[in-house]
């Protein structure tokens, strides 16, 4: 009997865990234009997400910052495009901006940056990208981020 109680709440558990990662993504970025991951799912049970942006590299925000912003797929390259000449206390993007749906800040190497968002301002099975506005970097920093 104590064994199948502890296994059940082992069970438990694991399932509380697994469902809490899907609800806390992290992504870091280095000096060689990479993100070390291609795809970002938001789990189906997530009300609230949180972001975490490491920039594991060792370059100043001046000259290797990144970023990590959402818009729409068919979106992305023109913001992308559009905030290069906004500066870098812009964050390479147009201020106000409707078609970026969320981001960080820009960050250096060795720092690191979060976001806390609501999963409702996003589309359940949307075509979303993700990418860094540094300019120039969009073209090879760029993943999908997948709603459930």
């Amino acid at each position: 009997m104590k064994l199948r109680l502890f296994l059940a709440l082992s069970t438990l558990l694991f399932a509380g865990q697994a469902l809490a990662n899907d609800c806390e993504l992290e992504i870091s970025a280095n000096d060689q234009l990479q993100f070390d991951k291609k795809e970002l799912t938001i789990g189906a049970d997530c009300q609230q997400v949180k972001l975490t942006l490491t920039h594991t590299g060792k370059l100043p925000v001046a000259q290797m910052g990144h970023n990590w912003v959402v818009t729409d797929s068919d979106q992305f390259q023109a913001v992308a495009q559009e905030g290069m000449t906004q500066g870098l206390d812009n964050e390479y993007l147009v201020p106000g901006d409707k078609r970026v749906l969320l981001h960080t800040d820009m960050i250096g190497g060795g720092e690191s940056t979060s976001i806390t968002f609501d999963v409702s301002t996003l589309e359940k099975g949307g075509d979303y990208t993700f990418f860094c506005s540094f300019p120039g970097h969009w073209a090879v920093m760029k993943g999908k981020l997948i709603v459930e």
